[in-house]
């Protein structure tokens, strides 16, 4: 397809979309609402749907008090079916793919359902509304002179019945239109291979002649495919391979630890980043300007969404609360329902609202990966702008980190021990220590309390990680690629003590 038509086609459709958009940022919680009864309607005649009553449902607070909140265990059993071929138990449509988790949190991995509706109407909607607002943002753009660089995930058979699951990436590219399969790169063949380091020079060896424009995938690994295309081609930066390079959409994990590395490879002042909240479970917010750190909620892909104060979190007194009660500047668990038959689901991540006209919001971490055991509330958000301020400070570049408590014992204070690998380590590592406690304590004053005087907590023990330690922890879990990650923060030690006896400490 030529390249203005392309655009305009995308333009038709931006205008398209643009009226949509106003409508959901107008009348947020009237959309959301209306969102909702069509999702109980949907669902009415399901097993679910007949065990709580969706169809006498009226109002919010009906559902509320009706239908329990679940988490994933709480769901297998009814997923467990589905996999097998049963239909109709919590939504109507046949659900033909399942979206393997990452599953850093758990040995065992989870499988999300994905339905045609949830396929078409949220993540592929998604990634129009994506594109578009980035063309509209940058008129000037020439994304579709070229292809996309994608790293996506593998998929495998379902033996039993011919459901298939695999990575939420391998099941978009795998259905993905002809039209998109012909804009981006490697090919499919290619994208869905499951030995990560047999794909790896796979795709550097299929890429480095084609005219990349556009790079999306996990920062993470991103960043190792890019650093092995460099490498292969015997360049300094991706501008001397991709010369037409413009963009980079980006998200799974926290950005900010890498955007150093990023400018490093890509050292031009208009390359731009956008970021992107998505997950098995669906797509919830886009980045919808330059240079934003601020994700714009999107209130009309099929996801109906509900939230907890993190401080009522897991407690006796917790608290759900729906989009319109929400407040700016606090911490908040998500919970979504969804057109693939997640029904007040936690999905395990938490945001904080920078905006309430329109809904915009920054993702803080994960409701398991936090440090509080002793009343400091470390969220992953805090640990990640202190780490990037103490690596501004002493001259250091950081590859991946993991922490854990050091619990009480007799008379001897608690702690954190951390576990950091370096690609450019610091010159003083006693001086990065004390620098990365100072701005822990800066941003965050219950960890601020906890450390006066040492009153609660001794300083952080910090231990430096030898070259590809987390990549051989990955490896040795067969965790390699795709939306595999690493576990930031930790209540327990079992991550960071397997860490540790890989470092030989």
């Amino acid at each position: 397809m030529p390249i203005p038509l392309v655009h305009s086609v995308a333009s038709w459709f931006l205008k398209k979309r643009i009226h949509q958009m106003e409508l959901f940022i107008k009348y947020p919680h009237e959309v959301q609402f209306e969102l909702l009864k069509k999702l109980l309607q949907k669902a009415k005649n399901t097993e679910v749907g007949k065990k709580y009553d969706f169809a006498s449902m009226t109002s919010y607070e009906e559902f509320a008090a009706r239908v329990p909140l679940q988490q994933y265990e709480d769901f297998e059993p009814d997923i467990e079916r589905s996999r097998r071929g049963e239909i109709n138990i919590f939504w109507p449509t046949p659900i033909k793919w399942f979206a393997k988790s990452s599953g850093t949190t758990n040995a065992k991995s989870k499988f999300i359902p994905v339905s045609e509706e949830s396929l078409e109407n949220c993540h592929y909607a998604a990634g129009k509304d994506m594109l578009c607002m980035y063309l509209n943002n940058n008129p000037d753009s020439q994304l579709f002179s070229g292809k996309s660089l994608r790293l996506g995930g593998s998929k495998e058979i379902y033996k039993q019945n011919g459901t298939q699951f695999g990575d939420l990436s391998a099941i978009l590219i795998d259905n993905m239109p002809f039209w998109a399969e012909y804009s981006s790169t490697p090919s499919n063949e290619v994208s869905l291979m499951s030995n990560w380091e047999v794909k790896m020079p796979a795709i550097v060896n299929e890429t480095l002649d084609e005219n990349v424009t556009s790079l999306a995938g996990v920062p993470s690994w991103m960043l190792v495919l890019l650093n092995n295309a460099l490498e292969a081609a015997g360049k300094e930066n991706l501008f001397e391979i991709w010369p037409n390079l413009e963009a980079y959409f980006h998200g799974g994990v926290n950005f900010l630890p890498y955007i150093d590395q990023y400018q490093k490879i890509l050292p031009r002042d208009d390359f731009r980043y956008y970021e992107i909240y998505n997950a098995s479970e669906g797509f919830f917010a886009i980045q919808d300007s330059n240079d934003s750190k601020e994700l714009l909620l999107m209130l009309d892909y099929g996801v109906f969404y509900e939230f907890i104060p993190m401080h009522t979190f897991g407690t006796p007194e917790e608290k759900v609360i729906p989009l319109s009660e929400v407040e700016k500047d606090k911490n908040y668990a998500v919970l979504i329902t969804t057109n693939a038959g997640l029904w007040r689901y936690k999905i395990g991540d938490t945001v904080r609202f920078t905006s309430l006209h329109p809904y915009r919001i920054k993702i803080t971490g994960r409701t398991k990966h936090h440090i509080n055991v002793f009343g400091e509330e470390l969220i992953i958000e805090n640990a990640e702008e202190a780490l990037k301020k103490a690596s501004e400070e002493t001259g250091c570049e950081i590859v991946d980190y993991t922490a854990a408590p050091v619990f009480m014992q007799g008379k001897e204070k608690g702690a954190h021990e951390w576990i950091i690998e370096f690609k450019t380590p610091p010159k003083n590592f006693d001086h990065f220590t004390h620098c990365f406690d100072q701005y822990l304590q800066s941003i965050n004053s219950d960890y601020e309390a906890k450390r006066f005087n040492n009153m609660t907590l001794n300083p952080p023990k910090v231990h430096q990680a030898r070259e590809k330690l987390f990549y051989d922890w990955l490896k040795k879990r067969d965790k390699l690629g795709g939306q595999h990650k690493i576990p930031r923060l930790s209540n327990q030690r079992h991550y960071v003590e397997e860490l540790l006896e890989m470092n030989g400490v």
